[in-house]
């Protein structure tokens, strides 16, 4: 086991529109990332670090009033989750991702103080696509009575294990060996390769963060 599971961990429906991050290559050599390197190639860094992202269709929700209409007067409460940041500490057995962000809301009457509570997952997905860990919380946005806006702030983690989020050393090997001219792989991508592509997928991580919507809210992000 990679992470601390939570339950059953279904790949929720939002799945199809991941984006997984992008494959970094691992080079070795002393060069700086985007640097030419002394073959001549590109030097590109590899971290163990899992990439934070928001999946589409889950950064902002929109609460209404009666909850079964879908009219612009019916709109009730709208949030985005925003100002997304990330740190990691890339030591020890253990990576461990941390990324706190704003929820910014919004309400139609600003009559009265309210408190609405909003729920947000944190999902750990390895490969691009395998949910392997999800976390579910929630954040409270406290309006004052006048006003229409209101903030809060929340935090989500991951724990990836270093053994799995590396790439093995053959696969290292493939990937940094140096290549002359005339070599028969020599124009040839490593990562097209379907091997090495999948064991830099399999060493590849997100965290990923975002409303915990029910599938008619998700529907109406995806649809408006």
């Amino acid at each position: 086991m990679i992470f601390a599971k939570y339950g059953n961990l279904p790949v929720p429906r939002y799945a199809p529109f991941i984006v997984a991050s992008a494959f970094a290559i691992l080079v070795a050599g002393c060069a700086k990332d985007g640097e030419i390197d002394a073959t001549g190639g590109v030097s590109v860094t590899r971290s163990a670090c899992p990439a934070v992202a928001v999946p589409s269709y889950t950064g902002d929700i929109t609460i209404f009033d009666p909850p079964s209409s879908r009219d612009a007067r019916a709109i009730d409460v709208v949030a985005d989750l925003t100002n997304v940041r990330s740190t990691c500490v890339d030591s020890g057995d253990d990576v461990v991702a941390t990324a706190t962000f704003d929820i910014i809301g919004r309400r139609s009457n600003s009559a009265g103080a309210r408190s609405v509570t909003l729920p947000y997952f944190s999902t750990v997905v390895r490969a691009g696509r395998l949910v392997v860990a999800k976390r579910v919380g929630s954040v409270t946005l406290e309006f004052k009575d006048g006003d229409l806006r209101a903030a809060a702030r929340g935090s989500a983690s991951a724990n990836v294990n270093r053994a799995a989020a590396t790439l093995p050393p053959e696969i290292r090997e493939r990937i940094t060996r140096k290549r002359r001219a005339g070599d028969t792989d020599a124009a040839v991508d490593p990562i097209a390769d379907p091997e090495v592509r999948a064991a830099v997928a399999k060493a590849s991580f997100e965290l990923l963060i975002g409303f915990q919507l029910t599938s008619d809210q998700l529907q109406y992000n995806a649809t408006r």
